[in-house]
């Protein structure tokens, strides 16, 4: 299923050009490229609530899909959980970008992925089935929304494609973490935008070499997309036509204007001041702020968020991700080898993990070991309460409870741990 893009439009031009991020079909037998937003354990937590159904007819759609990441994430999760009348549908304008993507779901042999070339503003012109029947159970568009003329177009657009109950997971970029690139964009405009994509790519790189210590893009170690990811990335940072960044406080109202309602951002540790500061005059002076105002000033705090990445559902939707205070409650690893935490945690009780240079360091329970060993995705925490209750008669289900409560505080806000309800 195709539509006619316009060729001449330089967003257009760049991703034939250069398909972002680079991807190789051959690397799918090695691993699968997972992250935030649409792991599937974060949208059943998130944006589902919790309640997860592998026998539903849920449809997906994967908005600017690029080389493929997140429409080949969601696709094997499903595939994986046993999703038989689950579909994930992918949709780019770049021609040269989908055919990466649809040889990387053939090298997994994934079945349940739709492919169409067009644009996220025209999806009423592709035949879509589920804009048919009611519209689509989850939408993921991330990194696209902010290189759009009319960003705010582009998310009317997904929000009138979304099901009633359905959410969305979005990324756009943030502007702190990105100090140094817009004055860079604004360099290479003044040397000429002419040329051959190489061509700018060339003279690109001749730039930054001659770039001086002091200059921002060179002293920002969170920006290494020119440095890391060949040609494409350098393109996508330093000579992309459009590309705009927003602040949480601009999110909340980006989001409020299509009618749609923020869950959260993730990893949420990223957005919660008391995670930076540990002053009990300050955290006082900071109890009464709401969740917006506690996040924006963990962003000015922290300086270093790049993009945000956040759920979204439909203003009218009052779906909640669940709290952990059941013990019918099943935990759900995302983004983590569970194992490879529990021996990182040894023997000191804390975890610590490391986000473009800031350390968190969280204290966990005496229990985590025997927790992380019994967690797979499945049992309820009934189940692993009974199983480490007939080692230990004295384990009360109030004790396993808290000693849990306290463990998924610290690895949810590290976005490694979620919740479901039972089926």
């Amino acid at each position: 299923m195709s539509l006619d893009v316009a060729s001449d439009d330089p967003v257009h031009a760049q991703y034939e050009a250069y398909p972002y991020p680079p991807r190789d079909p051959r690397d799918e037998a090695k691993r699968l490229v997972t992250g935030s937003p649409s792991h599937l354990a974060e949208v059943v937590h998130f944006v589902f609530g919790g309640r997860f159904d592998p026998t539903r007819r849920l449809r997906a759609l994967v908005a600017g899909g690029g080389t493929g990441d997140a429409a080949i994430m969601l696709a094997q999760q499903l595939a994986d959980a046993g999703c038989a009348d689950a579909e994930v549908t992918y949709v780019d304008w770049s021609r040269a970008s989908r055919a990466i993507a649809e040889a990387r779901a053939a090298a997994r042999g994934l079945a349940n992925l739709r492919f169409a070339t067009g644009s996220l503003l025209a999806l009423d012109a592709l035949g879509l089935e589920a804009l048919a029947t009611g519209g689509f159970d989850y939408i993921d568009c991330c990194g696209v929304l902010h290189h759009l003329e009319d960003p705010d177009a582009g998310l009317a657009s997904l929000a009138a494609a979304l099901a009633p109950e359905g959410g969305m997971g979005l990324m756009v970029y943030a502007p702190l973490g990105r100090v140094g690139v817009y004055p860079v964009q604004a360099l290479l405009r003044g040397l000429g935008t002419d040329g051959t994509p190489a061509e700018r790519v060339a003279l690109a790189r001749r730039l930054l070499n001659q770039l001086p210590p002091t200059n921002w893009l060179k002293r920002n170690p969170f920006m290494t997309d020119h440095l890391v990811e060949g040609d494409p990335g350098l393109y996508d940072l330093l000579l992309h036509a459009r590309d705009r960044a927003y602040s949480v406080d601009e999110v909340h109202d980006f989001v409020a204007r299509a009618g749609l309602r923020l869950l959260g951002f993730t990893p949420p540790a990223r957005y919660e001041p008391r995670h930076y500061i540990t002053d009990p005059a300050l955290l006082k002076r900071l109890d009464g702020l709401d969740a917006r105002a506690a996040a924006a000033f963990a962003e000015n705090l922290a300086g270093n968020i790049k993009s945000h990445a956040f759920y979204v559902v439909r203003s009218g939707n009052a779906v909640a991700p669940p709290a952990a205070d059941s013990l019918d409650l099943v935990p759900v690893p995302a983004n983590v080898e569970l194992a490879q935490l529990a021996r990182s945690i040894g023997g000191n009780g804390v975890v610590t993990a490391t986000v473009d240079g800031l350390p968190f360091r969280m204290p966990v329970p005496r229990l985590t070991g025997a927790l992380l060993a019994r967690i797979d995705g499945r049992r309820s925490l009934r189940e692993i309460h009974a199983d480490l209750a007939a080692r230990d008669p004295k384990l009360t289900e109030a004790a396993f409870l808290q000693q849990f409560q306290q463990l998924f505080a610290n690895l949810h806000a590290l976005g490694k741990l979620m919740l479901r309800r039972p089926a």
